[in-house]
């Protein structure tokens, strides 16, 4: 929830980071304030630099030409929505049903269409992701953009290791990643996606809070993947 308050509020800055004009009315729609004057400014500079670096990995990598993008604990963004993409783009979101129903409803309510290919892929907790995605029509032999954000921190410990196992599996030559981390560690992934094939790049969080110029004081409150950020290309 605080990412999404984090992007309604941005939105209605006077130099918004990034623009998600959808962000409001879904938290309206779940009794939430949009936007939070009351916000950790620290909290918010990093949920911001956060989204908008996920925003251009997914953007660039879609002008490259991969055209089939999976996003993981997609929550209440809107990114099939709000960004630019290639009009032969198929993106799935996979997330838990009740989360995936009510932000469909809620844009289809709004009257708000994608350009491109949308498939919800609906996933209980006891239920194999990787499985509900092949199911949706997922092509693991075409190149994929994989969005990893926001998703360690939820998961059992050691349980990260399996994701990546799944992801890479999926994957075929030319696919790109993109994921935060806190705990476990920047090391921690990068190890993992190289022991996989994946060809990365990491940096830590303060950097993306320089790029953006969104640097703010240490109040330590901070999303628990603010450790850094690894971007990967399958070889």
């Amino acid at each position: 929830m605080d990412a999404a308050k984090v992007r309604a509020t941005e939105s209605a800055s006077r130099r918004p980071l990034i623009a998600d004009p959808y962000a409001e009315a879904l938290l309206a729609g779940l009794g939430v304030a949009g936007r939070d004057a009351d916000c950790d400014p620290e909290l918010s500079a990093a949920l911001a630099a956060r989204t908008k670096w996920f925003d251009e990995f997914l953007v660039a990598a879609g002008a490259g030409g991969l055209t089939q993008v999976v996003i993981l604990a997609a929550g209440l963004d809107t990114r099939p929505w709000r960004l630019p993409w290639l009009a032969d783009t198929v993106i799935y979101e996979v997330d838990r049903p009740h989360v995936l129903a009510y932000k469909s409803e809620t844009m289809r309510a709004a009257g708000e269409k994608t350009g491109i290919e949308y498939v919800p892929v609906p996933v209980a907790a006891d239920v194999d992701w990787s499985e509900s995605l092949r199911a949706g029509g997922f092509d693991p032999r075409e190149p994929t953009v994989w969005a990893v954000e926001g998703v360690l921190p939820a998961l059992p410990d050691g349980a990260w290791n399996p994701l990546f196992d799944q992801i890479s599996l999926l994957s075929t030559r030319g696919s790109r990643i993109a994921v935060d981390a806190g705990e476990p560690t920047v090391d921690d992934i990068g190890n993992a996606l190289c022991c996989r094939g994946w060809e990365i790049t990491a940096f830590d969080a303060r950097a993306l809070t320089r790029r953006y110029h969104r640097e703010t004081g240490h109040s330590g409150r901070l999303p628990s993947t603010a450790g850094g950020f690894i971007e990967g290309r399958l070889g």
